[in-house]
């Protein structure tokens, strides 16, 4: 009875019953977060981890029926290895190869031409819980002095018990769409020590309402939008016979609008997890009670930077922090910089998925923001750039022209990561004749022609001293 409904719910809405499934499933969590703040709040932590796991499994159910043995199966595994293999190197290494091994696999073999909700879309951000708890177990064997800071508030004295891994891996705030956090901030929340007034409640309703209210705006904003600029629309013949400026308009818009999408789930997430005091961050210098510690999105930031390294810093904020900590830094061994950066760019497209069209995403990622970087140390180098850039009569026209180039070319790496397969972002990069590729391999070509002529020597040379 139940299906039906919520099937001519999908069809009047015009979304998927899959899709529909899932903003029920995040917006469920706001009652589940009442109920463990007014039911649980510091009751007995067995009770607190049988709620999350029972409402987490009921989650998955509701949403991949019999297919949430797939990761209970990999959540038993991991619990395992931790206990039989213990605080050892192997452990850490089995635990990556085994949890990205059975994620791919399931990639390879529910893969289909289109952006399918299935029973892999929650396991990838389970698999990186699952390494990031052996990782952490890890390191609480190290010294304390070879450790950063980041390291220090995550680390794991002993092994998490089941109930703690399950409730961990199954809380309904992070369980579906993300965000990531580790053991360690999960266990403060079930001993009640996330909270801005210790022993009581967190007075976290008010901006949790603040994070769903957003969300929904966003999410009606794409619900609205996607119709206008459907992916299928760069298929057509239609498209094909457009203009070249208004096929990269139509990019422009269309990049816009599919990327609420992700940032309305991830805002809407984030509320639950404000709500239940998951989000609580201490306070900031002036005592301020912060609530961003499950921050996926920084949505003013994301709406007025003008820079791809500023979108890129603001958007999946605490899955590309993983990355970071658990790839990134500890690939300091290669001794340079840019290959960590390039075996971390290709760790997350492979974690996205097998297609082409995400490592092509992340490729033309890496490309823009190494040219942007080149381009913004010139601008800091030289004086005639800088007196431009910071010039009063000038800066709103610079700005315009910064955001027009940014979100055009913000929508052009995001077409091979939603049309997946290389025939049809091929199809489409070729009706606007590659000009992203152009733009930015003709920048870092002349990017050094253009410092020889604009930075002055002395300041060069100044550079190449530090």
């Amino acid at each position: 009875m139940a299906a039906p409904m919520l099937q001519d719910l999908a069809e009047l809405l015009g979304a998927s019953e899959p899709a529909l499934r899932l903003i029920i499933s995040i917006l469920i969590g706001y009652p589940l977060a009442l109920i463990f703040r007014y039911c649980l709040f510091q009751k007995d932590p067995f009770v607190i981890h049988l709620f999350h796991i029972t409402t987490g499994l009921c989650m998955a159910y509701f949403n991949f029926g019999v297919q949430l043995y797939h990761s209970l199966l990999c959540v038993v595994i991991q619990f395992l290895s931790l206990r039989l293999m213990g605080r050892t190197i192997t452990a850490v290494c089995s635990s990556f190869i085994f949890q990205m091994a059975y994620l791919l696999l399931g990639y390879l073999y529910t893969a289909t031409e289109h952006y399918d909700i299935k029973w892999t879309m929650p396991h990838c951000v389970l698999t990186l819980k699952l390494i990031g708890l052996a990782f952490d177990y890890y390191d609480g064997g190290k010294d304390p002095e070879q450790l950063s800071a980041v390291q220090h508030q995550s680390i794991l004295p002993q092994v998490p018990s089941f109930v703690e891994v399950c409730g961990f891996s199954y809380f309904y705030g992070g369980f579906l769409v993300g965000p990531q956090f580790t053991m360690r901030s999960y266990q403060r929340l079930v001993a009640g020590e996330l909270t801005d007034c210790p022993g009581q409640i967190p007075n976290s309703i008010l901006p949790a309402v603040k994070r769903v209210c957003l969300g929904l705006l966003c999410l009606s904003i794409y619900t609205l939008g996607s119709p206008f600029f459907p992916d299928s629309y760069f298929l057509s013949d239609d498209f094909e016979v457009q203009t070249f400026w208004y096929r990269c308009f139509y990019i422009l818009v269309w990049g816009k609008v599919t990327l609420y999408k992700y940032v309305s789930c991830w805002v809407i997430t984030e509320g639950v997890c404000i709500l239940s005091g998951l989000g609580y961050n201490g306070r900031d210098s002036e005592g301020v009670v912060q609530w961003d510690a499950c921050a996926n999105m920084k949505v003013w930031q994301f709406e007025t930077t003008p820079l791809f390294t500023g979108t890129i810093a603001s958007f999946n904020i605490n899955t590309n922090a993983w990355v970071a900590r658990h790839v990134f830094k500890r690939l300091k061994f290669l001794g340079n910089k840019m290959a960590s950066q390039s075996v971390a760019l290709f760790f997350l497209a492979i974690w996205h998925g097998l297609h082409s069209g995400y490592l092509l995403c992340f490729l033309m990622e890496f490309i823009i923001v190494t040219a942007e970087r080149q381009a913004l140390s010139l601008v800091r180098d030289s004086p005639v750039l800088t007196r431009i850039s910071q010039s009063p009569v000038l800066w709103l026209p610079l700005y315009l022209l910064q955001q027009l180039i940014h979100w055009l070319f913000m929508g052009y790496p995001l077409i091979p990561f939603c049309l997946f397969t290389w025939d049809k972002w091929f199809k489409v990069y070729s009706s606007v004749y590659f000009c992203g590729h152009v733009f930015f391999f003709t920048a870092m070509l002349i990017m050094p022609y253009l410092r020889r002529a604009l930075v002055p020597r002395k300041r060069e040379k100044e550079k190449k001293e530090e």
